[in-house]
């Protein structure tokens, strides 16, 4: 008797099932993607998909008026997109000769794109635009899970025109990656606490941990919020609450550790030296320059201690420190257009929300949101050390969410007396704040400060009406409803719009950069349109104005900027359009204007150097850099301050003939940091002869290299 044995099926069970499910949900996609989840309003999908739509159009219109942007990381992106191991530690050159003074995460993102699409202005600042739409998309999915559709809109919409958010949303520092990379932390944790499995908190761990890799300890701002709504808002024990938060903590250190592992334990000579430290070390940058001396203002090296350069907190170069710092100078129109009505708002939300249980995820997001929010904003407030005003794009995502959160919910109970008082003076302190706002860009649009109050002052009244006197209204309760939040939005949201609209059609360039028109009360002086870049007293600039010794762009600070090698970055020729303000503040530190015959004389005869130049400072450096597309030693790194390279060890590589030319510049000795480019600098006026090309001193080194072996 024969056995017969059934034949094994081609597919499994299991295989089958998962598989005619991934084929249903790939078949109903065109419809979620455009009608939107079973149970949600016809309307829903169609607006997000145009609010998403609208947020790319703002964030990429006109993107490359701004040229090569912020050119210090330009030139590393362009380094990172010929070499590898430029793009792993983030080098200034490709020949590594030294790094940004910031982990490398967000330049990964654009020489990615500048391999792909080719060295341009689109393909460095398109991934930052992009990285924009996706901030605002996690913004509208974490609020969506137990808010309304329309205030997941609300909140996007008030981060895609909060002015600092698009200015850095159109720039390529590392900011608009970090603002991602929490705000995908945030939405992580609360998909912690609404299911309690344990693999979102680790999905957010790993998002702090490479916000580390972008801009070091600015990311771990986030952890304390984090986990404390997750310790006390998550669906377990304690004890279980406990252990899940420090598992997050352990995906941190490995998402971020590898990296650091991988610099510090490499033989120094064999990779990059690491800009901004002054002993070759990523851990003292992290802690040092990058890290407490951002809040203490001790910070080596750096282009000015801040505070004055002792520590204290009485003010500085970079402004007032205090619980009002925010709200001052320049720093004011960036982002706290809606901070007053935010944190009123969030009071409000918070008492409609004093019964909820523990496990509520519509507090959990509320306190998560306001947490990130406040101790953010007092950090920026009391921090003694450098300090800009873009910086405060970290806490756009956030404030976006506190405030729409606390509008919705004090809506909500708007039958309420205390609830419509509440409202009515949020509208009207928004109102009064975007008054002084506006007020300090004395001739920029001065009648709308009028239109504002206007609207302020109608909003607040429409919100005082109760709901029940549908009889005075000679209106339908709900028409009567959506003209009140169409005004009071209106109200709030047009100085800011206007503030976003100004700076998307402006050109920014170089160091640091502002959103909106230009105000009065800068801080520490600098105001909107404050010192021009490369002044006397900067490193790496000189008294003609220019980092490097290159001449300043055509027409006066703020004008028509020429760029870089004369010639757009995409290749055609043309200048920065009239109105471009370089930098936002004048262009301070931007880098050198360097003309096509210059550029065409440090190209010669390249493939026999290493670097085909070296410049004092990394913004210097840049310059040359991106005209030539070749590596230029950026000597001294950002400010000209770190010993990278030493004078025995420039001496050393001029003797083995790797590198070309010396280019002048203003050297010093910035803030207790290395003296190392100004005896550099005298060595070689020492032992070389100046040309001057297009107003540049160049000094041929390979003229000389008998006499620097002999000296080294």
């Amino acid at each position: 008797m024969t056995t017969q044995v059934s034949p094994r099926p081609a597919v499994s069970p299991l295989d089958a099932r998962f598989g005619a499910r991934f084929v249903t949900r790939l078949a109903a996609l065109p419809r979620t993607l455009v009608r939107g989840r079973a149970g949600s309003a016809r309307w829903e999908r169609p607006a997000l998909l145009g609010l998403l739509l609208a947020t790319a159009v703002l964030y990429i219109w006109n993107l490359g008026a701004s040229g090569w942007a912020n050119s210090f990381y330009s030139a590393a992106v362009q380094a990172g997109s010929v070499d590898w191991t430029a793009f792993f530690y983030g080098s200034s050159d490709a020949a590594n000769a030294i790094t940004v003074d910031k982990p490398p995460a967000s330049l990964w993102l654009m020489a990615l794109s500048v391999r792909l699409f080719g060295l341009s202005s689109w393909s460095i600042l398109v991934p930052e635009a992009l990285m924009g739409v996706a901030s605002v998309g996690v913004l509208f999915a974490t609020v969506r899970r137990r808010f309304s559709a329309g205030t997941a809109l609300l909140a996007g919409a008030v981060l895609a025109v909060t002015p600092v958010a698009a200015l850095m949303f159109r720039f390529n520092n590392p900011d608009a990656l970090l603002v991602l990379l929490l705000s995908l932390a945030t939405y992580f944790t609360l998909r912690g606490i609404e299911t309690g499995a344990l693999k979102w908190v680790l999905w957010a761990g790993a998002m702090v941990g490479f916000g580390f890799l972008t801009k070091q300890l600015q990311a771990f701002l986030i952890l304390p919020p984090l986990a404390a709504v997750y310790l006390y808002a998550a669906p377990h024990r304690f004890r279980t609450r406990l252990w899940h938060s420090f598992a997050a903590l352990g995906a941190v250190i490995v998402s971020a550790g590898w990296w650091v592992a991988i610099v510090e334990l490499v033989p120094a000579n064999w990779r990059p030296y690491i800009g901004g430290s002054q002993t070759n070390s990523f851990l003292e940058l992290t802690f040092g320059y990058n890290g407490f001396g951002r809040l203490t203002g001790s910070e080596t090296g750096s282009v000015t201690g801040g505070a004055g350069g002792t520590g204290a907190v009485t003010g500085g170069m970079w402004g007032e420190t205090g619980i009002f710092r925010l709200f001052l100078g320049e720093f004011g129109g960036q982002i706290t257009w809606l901070l007053p009505a935010a944190l009123l708002l969030c009071v409000a939300a918070l008492v409609v929300l004093r019964r909820a249980p523990r496990i509520s995820l519509r507090r959990a997001t509320l306190l998560l949101f306001a947490g990130h929010l406040i101790l953010t904003a007092l950090a920026f407030s009391f921090m003694a050390g450098i300090f800009h005003a873009y910086y405060t794009v970290a806490l756009a995502p956030a404030l976006a969410g506190t405030f729409a959160i606390g509008a919705s919910l004090a809506w909500m109970k708007r039958t309420a007396l205390w609830a419509r008082i509440t409202a009515a003076v949020a509208m009207l302190a928004t109102s009064a704040w975007a008054w002084v706002l506006l007020d300090r860009a004395t001739d920029w649009l001065p009648w709308l400060k009028f239109v504002v109050a206007a609207l302020g002052l109608v909003a607040a009244g429409l919100l005082m009406v109760p709901p029940l006197a549908a009889w005075l209204r000679r209106l339908p309760g709900k028409w009567w409803g959506r003209a009140t939040v169409a005004i009071a939005l209106t109200g709030a949201l047009l100085a800011p719009v206007a503030y976003t609209l100004d700076t998307v059609s402006t050109a920014h360039t170089g160091s640091i950069v502002t959103a909106g028109p230009t105000v009065s009360g800068g801080m520490g002086g600098m105001g909107g349109g404050g010192m021009p870049g490369g002044r006397a007293g900067f490193p790496g600039g000189n008294a003609g104005g220019f980092a490097g010794g290159g001449t300043p762009p055509a027409g006066p600070p703020g004008g028509n900027g020429t760029v870089p090698n004369g010639t757009v970055p995409n290749g055609t020729t043309g200048t920065l359009p009239t109105g471009g303000r370089p930098g936002g503040a004048g262009g301070i530190m931007g880098s050198a204007s360097v003309s096509a015959s210059l550029a065409a004389l440090l190209s010669v005869d390249s493939d026999s150097y290493t670097w085909i130049a070296a410049a004092i400072g990394s913004d210097s450096a840049a310059g040359y850099q991106l005209a030539t597309q070749l590596p230029v030693m950026a000597i001294g790194g950002f400010n000209g301050s770190d010993p990278a390279p030493t004078l025995a060890e420039f001496q050393a590589d001029v003797a083995a003939g790797k590198i070309h030319y010396f280019i002048s510049g203003t050297t010093g000795q910035a803030n207790g940091g290395s003296s190392a480019s100004s005896e550099i600098a005298a060595w070689v006026a020492e032992n070389f002869t100046a040309q001057t090309v297009d107003s540049v001193a160049l000094y041929d080194l390979s003229a000389g290299a008998t006499a620097a072996a002999s000296a080294s």
